[in-house]
């Protein structure tokens, strides 16, 4: 949530409120929204790379779907190439979307809303992703107890 304060434009803000109204059930694409372009503030200057670092960042927290969706949200990501991205495949529609919405958010002048009514979804699909991790052993299988043994 700093690192989204610190930025004063209100471009991610706008791209996510416009996939909220158009995609409500996909949060994680409006969360996508929210934080594309986060790598342009963790690292200034490097625009080539901005929606790598984004995907890098939020991985951790949000999961691997919405590190996808920012990895690619970058037209130069689109079909694989030299930043290692994977080509869109199943949310290739969701990718496009993505786009429509970074776009139109540019040319638009919509009340976003606060920052804050954000929080709350961030921490639901943290809090998501976290149990997803948690449930798949170091190995690759699943936690719990093993039935079936001698």
């Amino acid at each position: 949530m700093e690192l989204l304060h610190a930025d004063r434009d209100d471009h991610a803000l706008r791209t996510a409120a416009l996939l909220r109204r158009s995609h409500p059930a996909d949060k994680e694409l409006q969360l996508a929204g929210l934080l594309h372009d986060i790598g342009r503030m963790l690292r200034p200057g490097d625009g080539a790379r901005h929606a790598v670092l984004a995907a890098e960042a939020v991985r951790p927290l949000l999961g691997e779907r919405v590190a996808r969706l920012v990895r690619l949200h970058a037209p130069a990501a689109a079909g694989g190439g030299s930043d290692g991205a994977d080509p869109p495949g199943e949310d290739a529609e969701a990718v496009a979307t993505l786009r429509r919405a970074r776009e139109a958010a540019g040319a638009c002048g919509l009340d976003a809303g606060a920052l804050e009514d954000w929080r709350a979804l961030l921490e639901l699909v943290a809090a998501g992703s976290c149990r997803a991790r948690n449930a798949i052993g170091p190995l690759g299988s699943p936690r719990g107890p093993i039935t079936g043994t001698q």
